[in-house]
């Protein structure tokens, strides 16, 4: 069997590298799998760039052109909405007619177009698309957060000016991608079972059937290591309790700095030795811009690339915090816990199917920097810190595992009812 995964980035963001995983895992387990990207980033023979370069890029730039002139020439939101109004026609490539299955994933910022969609659905080829976020269950957003539209129709759009009306783009791109999907069939994959659940209210995806498959962890990269010797090399103290927060940009709201910030000045209150033992260390772009508010010595790593660097980080810490205020099925608490490291997060999307509270891990009242603050204290001072890493690996092992996630979509990939329109 062969297998097209189809991506926008190679190795940027989290659908990239659950992408770049899932290509691994097949290949691993007897599928031919390659990745088509918009851009590559990597030598990878095994993942194939758009060509030429410049004609994605220009795709990227009239999408945004689009969206920039409706938002009333503002750049608030301008990376909220995306409206596929353009793309590149991948059925005329190799790749894709030597390929079984069409495994779309995260497939915006010009990569693919609505029509694309729509030609890929009438080749006739099996087709997967596996949800990194809401936007295939919706018509322009990524982040539902509290709209519900999208149960009937969406339309009068937050994120438009004025809150949209009845007519706005949020309604015409519903009504496009209505008549993408008008008698195709998707089998798409949610990573976590709340994203199921959400995709299955939506009056988009009426009749179209919707799995559940985590994304895959190497385990044999993603492990623990020693925490002396990974703090030796990170230069990080040898004798504090660490904290660790990671996000590709730290100052990004939705992953909620702020609360972090918050529980550390509740505890530096309640617990005023805590200052001197323990530290803060953030992983991702922009981390400098942060380390003022924190009431305890926090050690900024910046963006760091190497995948070996990043697993000596998440080895060098103790607890592993994700205030996020929107997650599907988070890759970076799953490898804290494939190191052994427990992890705490609010209560919103896939977070507690990862995190077991009290047993690998704190699940936090959502936005209530009170509750995250009593987590991280359970994790450093209260739990069985053994017990509880050893709870991480078990659960990593039996659901996350690439040998796990692989024999799911092998499953999936067979059973599709490969129907064909020529």
């Amino acid at each position: 069997m062969r297998v097209l995964i189809v991506n926008t980035s190679e190795r940027t963001g989290g659908a990239a590298i659950a992408a770049n995983r899932l290509m691994e895992a097949l290949n691993n387990n007897g599928v031919k799998a390659k990745m088509l990207v918009r851009d590559k980033q990597s030598s990878q023979i095994s993942v194939v760039g758009l060509s030429p370069f410049w004609r994605p890029q220009w795709h990227f730039l009239w999408e945004r052109f689009c969206i920039w002139i409706r938002l009333h020439l503002r750049r608030q939101h301008l990376f909220d909405i995306d409206i596929a109004n353009t793309g590149t026609d991948i059925t005329r490539l190799p790749e894709f007619k030597e390929a079984d299955v069409i495994h779309l994933h995260w497939i915006n910022q010009g990569m693919l177009s609505l029509k694309g969609i729509r030609n890929i659905l009438l080749s006739g080829k099996r087709v997967v698309w596996t949800m990194h976020d809401i936007w295939p269950a919706t018509a322009i957003c990524h982040l539902t957060l509290d709209c519900r539209n999208f149960e009937t129709q969406c339309q009068q759009c937050r994120l438009l000016p004025g809150g949209g009306s009845a007519n706005d783009l949020a309604s015409k791109i519903w009504h496009r991608k209505q008549k993408m999907l008008d008698d195709q069939h998707i089998t798409f994959v949610a990573c976590s079972q709340w994203l199921a659940g959400e995709a299955q209210k939506s009056a988009l995806l009426a009749g179209q059937s919707v799995k559940v498959i985590p994304n895959p962890i190497n385990t044999n990269v993603y492990r623990p290591l020693d925490r002396q010797q990974a703090r030796r090399e990170l230069s990080l103290p040898a004798d504090k309790r660490l904290i660790l927060f990671v996000s590709q940009r730290t100052t990004n709201p939705y992953k909620g700095m702020q609360y972090l910030i918050e529980a550390c000045r509740l505890l530096h209150q309640q617990y005023p030795d805590m200052s001197e033992q323990t530290g803060v260390v953030i992983l991702g772009g922009q981390a400098e811009e942060v380390t003022s508010l924190l009431p305890f010595d926090a050690y900024p790593l910046g963006y760091v690339n190497s995948e070996q660097r990043i697993v000596q980080v998440y080895n060098a810490a103790d607890v592993f915090v994700l205030p996020s205020l929107s997650e599907n099925l988070p890759n970076t608490i799953m490898e804290a816990m494939a190191c052994g490291i427990p992890s705490i997060g609010f209560q919103i999307g896939g977070i507690p199917e990862e995190i077991d509270h009290l047993e690998n891990g704190y699940v936090a009242a959502y936005r209530d920097a009170a509750d995250l603050a009593r987590g991280i204290h359970w994790v450093l001072f209260e739990a069985d810190h053994e017990a509880v890493s050893k709870a991480c690996l078990r659960k990593v092992t039996r659901n996350y595992s690439q040998q796990a996630v692989a024999k799911k979509y092998i499953d999936v990939y067979e059973n599709i009812h490969h129907h064909s329109n020529i």
